[in-house]
């Protein structure tokens, strides 16, 4: 990939070129910030310039045979480490080169949601088993193939279990010559902090609303829309596009996010009975849906944090402050009568129980309380008067 493939980012791209320029090449580097942004991008941008015999001050030749090998993704000194999911194709990251190349070469930008559909694994979690620090070390002790480094990207790193990582901190602390390491986060805080002290962390900022803006607006989106859609994706190119594309999955969580608070509504502020036991009955199922095993952990963990973004953006417009609101206009249409009950009274103990719940449900707990108890802590929540 070329530097200048990569939508923004020139701050990191003229930091990564001159460290190379100079000959400062970090080991180690842990590329951090949110999903969508151009974090793998720009790892792989880098790992084909510090290989390119050819490179310019600006981005690599494009046209050498390393970078042509580089473009494909199949250069003998470039490796992966990336979260499976064990299946009968293997338990490393080798079985799963040719959908991983295909993801990227066809996607460029993807999150873990994308990859695990792109595996058709959506109801399990995905991990870096301990198997593959074995792998690591093999690929690593060979003699680079080129004149170059060998790059090992490490993508979620987070994602390694205790085993892996502790081996993988041995490599970091004796690396072997000529060969770079980038891990590329969204959740650096998750790593051992002996692995944090040991790699050089560079923050990749989000993306600017203009400049997502403008890439949406190659692609055909109108001015307009884009403009809405970039102020809406935060920083995101990834969110953005999801956005553009509007899939059912979008509208099934602001539909399931409108049927808990409506039913919450109903059973903790309502006086009629019936409507209140009705109410209770398609909160219980409300729960038995969410917790369904088909509906899976980390779409479980996508609505809960999709929940509380709401809860955010429903508090904004209740407070008053329209231009901090970050909502498309079918969520607004639901906020004009919603959001007078998320208040100062409330807000804090609602985000507070979603956050929990979405912590329960990366610790795997039982899918079928923690929903369940969700909906009873929201009715008890939404009946709170404001402070």
């Amino acid at each position: 990939m070329l530097f200048k493939e990569i939508i923004g980012q020139e701050a990191t791209k003229q930091q990564l070129r001159q460290a190379v320029r100079e000959g400062r090449i970090p080991h180690a580097q842990l590329f951090a910030g949110v999903s969508g942004i151009g974090k793998l991008q720009l790892a792989l941008a880098y790992a084909q310039y510090l290989n390119c015999p050819h490179r310019t001050n600006e981005d690599s030749c494009g046209m050498c045979p390393t970078c042509l090998q580089f473009e494909k993704l199949q250069h003998p000194d470039l490796h992966f480490v990336f979260p499976i999911v064990k299946t009968d194709a293997g338990d490393t990251c080798d079985a799963f080169l040719e959908p991983w190349r295909e993801i990227i070469l066809t996607n460029h930008y993807f999150d873990l949601d994308d990859w695990h559909k792109a595996l058709g694994v959506e109801t399990k979690q995905s991990m870096i088993y301990e198997k593959e620090s074995g792998e690591i070390l093999h690929k690593l002790s060979l003699k680079p193939y080129g004149n170059g480094y060998k790059v090992m990207i490490i993508w979620q790193p987070e994602k390694m279990n205790g085993t892996t990582a502790n081996k993988l901190l041995k490599l970091l602390e004796e690396p072997p010559a000529q060969t770079v390491f980038i891990l590329v986060s969204e959740h650096p805080e998750e790593l051992l902090s002996t692995i944090q002290s040991r790699v050089q962390m560079i923050r990749i900022p989000r993306l600017e609303t203009q400049t997502i803006a403008q890439a949406l607006m190659t692609k055909g989106v109108d001015a307009t829309r884009a403009t809405d859609v970039a102020r809406i994706a935060k920083g995101s190119y990834l969110e953005a596009l999801k956005k553009i594309e509007a899939t059912e999955e979008n509208q099934q969580e602001l539909r399931d996010f409108i049927a808990l608070f409506r039913d919450a509504y109903t059973v903790g502020v309502l006086k009629d009975p019936q409507k209140k036991y009705e109410s209770l009955k398609r909160l219980r199922q409300w729960s038995l849906d969410m917790s369904d095993s088909k509906v899976g952990r980390e779409r479980q963990k996508h609505f809960l944090q999709y929940a509380q973004q709401q809860v955010r953006e429903n508090y904004i417009r209740n407070v008053g402050q329209p231009e901090l609101n970050y909502q498309m206009e079918d969520e607004r249409d639901f906020s004009v009568k919603f959001a007078p009950f998320i208040h100062s009274g409330n807000v804090e103990g609602i985000m507070n129980q979603l956050d929990l719940a979405e912590r329960q449900i990366e610790q795997n707990g039982n899918a079928k309380m923690i929903f369940f108890d969700l909906c009873l802590q929201m009715i008890v929540l939404i009946k709170k008067p404001k402070i």
